[in-house]
């Protein structure tokens, strides 16, 4: 298909003394009629790593990464097209391990296939000859939107317990479905995700969790979701929110099961939330089986929120901040708090402010698939722009003196930090008290009140 390989494969091809093809995502997407959703360009063909290498380099690609031992390379072009190249191969393993105990290359296209995980990225496109090779008939799963393993799926999943998570990541962001055989193989062999290393469950859960990025379709995260559940991949690697399947929740508040909200929660939710959404209520398992009610499961939730994304080795920044939105999340959920507590809650919270109202609007409409604003959100929002139209500070740099003040005023070092939040936690309230000759005074006031003289 002219023009829809980037320009720097079709001329790499050109300089290949063998054919080249496209294979796996991309073809797939081409054939799908997704063409908009595919950004990942991989290659194959019967050629050495070190063959490629060298059409490469005439071609003007820069060699990234070379893996011997799979005849891998990865490229990048002086355009910014980056691919990865894999010579024809037959793989073998032994049961649940991931990488391959034996590697045999071949210049069978067919054999080639066959290691691969599914039909539908089983098809390949000869970028010289623009024709398609499709040995396993793919062509026509991708048409009925189907994923069917390329080999007995007891066999595809018992090789490798890292399709497992694929087959739900896939079928989000294609939204192809398995079919009866796949989806029974992946169920007998569920149990085999936990031989894989965590960091590559987390990579896929994440690619899973945005996968309505990819085609623009809001569904496709609500269905790998289920997907996970449904394969029983998902007790194993979150067994903590696994356990809110079948939990009710009291009918006058909520019309799901706590598993089934928190996917639903991950549907409504922006992105950048996903983490904290699918794991806002996992406290409430916890605290049932403990205590009989879903009483401190915010608190105890943000705990297991931090263990589970430390045990998935999620970045440290994600980590903290799906702690601190799962534990702030029920904060004013009865809109009784006092306006003068939540005006200092959203300055201390300003950085996460945001994406908290975000939580808390999707948990709300999660509940009954309520979309109309969250009261809760709009007490907050409301209080917000009141603070706002008084110029209220909203963090220390916003205070009318800062540091040096201080210290020109004699207030020791030790004092500065403290000194500075208890005077934005003094201007909450009202923002015309944020003068420098107000603030000042305030200084003067608490260090007198505490025996310092200093200032």
């Amino acid at each position: 298909m002219p023009g829809f390989f980037p320009q720097s494969l079709y001329e790499l091809a050109a300089c290949c003394p063998f054919p080249l093809y496209a294979v796996g995502g991309s073809v797939r997407d081409l054939l799908a009629g997704d063409a908009s959703a595919t950004c990942d360009w991989d290659i194959c063909a019967p050629a050495s790593a070190e063959e490629l290498i060298a059409a490469a380099k005439r071609c003007g690609f820069g060699v990234r990464a070379v893996y011997r031992n799979t005849q891998t390379v990865k490229l990048r072009h002086a355009d910014g097209t980056e691919c990865e190249y894999s010579r024809f191969r037959s793989d073998r393993y032994v049961r649940g391990v991931h990488t391959p105990t034996e590697i045999v290359f071949t210049d069978d296209i067919a054999l080639d296939a066959r290691r691969r995980d599914f039909c539908a990225n089983a098809v390949y496109y000869d970028l010289r000859s623009e024709t398609f090779c499709d040995p396993l008939n793919g062509t026509d799963d991708i048409r009925r939107r189907v994923l069917r393993t390329v080999a007995p799926a007891k066999k595809v999943f018992g090789e490798d317990g890292l399709r497992l998570a694929r087959l739900a990541r896939l079928a989000a962001q294609t939204g192809f479905l398995p079919d009866e055989e796949c989806l029974a193989g992946a169920r007998e062999n569920s149990a085999l995700i936990l031989d894989i290393a965590p960091e590559r469950i987390f990579t896929e859960l994440r690619l899973l969790l945005s996968a309505d990025g990819k085609r623009g379709e809001r569904e496709a995260t609500f269905r790998g979701l289920h997907l996970l559940r449904q394969t029983g991949v998902l007790q194993h690697i979150l067994p903590e929110l696994a356990a809110g399947d079948g939990m009710h929740q009291r009918a006058d508040f909520h019309k799901y099961d706590v598993l089934e909200h928190s996917f639903r929660c991950v549907r409504y939710a922006p992105p950048d939330i996903r983490f904290a959404a699918l794991l806002h209520d996992v406290g409430k398992p916890f605290c049932m089986l403990r205590d009989g009610n879903f009483y401190a499961h915010a608190e105890e939730g943000a705990r297991l929120a931090a263990d589970i994304l430390t045990r998935l080795k999620a970045p440290k920044a994600l980590t903290e901040e799906t702690r601190a939105l799962v534990a702030l999340h029920m904060r004013d959920y009865r809109t009784d708090m006092r306006e003068s507590k939540v005006r200092r809650e959203i300055v201390r919270d300003r950085p996460l402010l945001e994406k908290l109202l975000a939580l808390r609007q999707a948990d709300y409409t999660a509940c009954r698939d309520d979309p109309s604003p969250a009261p809760g959100v709009v007490k907050w929002r409301r209080i917000l722009e009141q603070m706002r139209a008084e110029g209220v500070p909203m963090c220390i740099k916003e205070l009318a003196i800062g540091g040096d003040d201080l210290a020109a005023a004699g207030v020791p070092a030790r004092r500065i930090g403290p000194l500075l939040n208890e005077l934005l936690a003094y201007c909450t309230q009202n923002g015309a008290l944020n003068t420098r000759e107000r603030l000042l005074h305030r200084v003067r006031r608490l260090t007198d009140i505490k025996g310092d003289t200093h200032v």
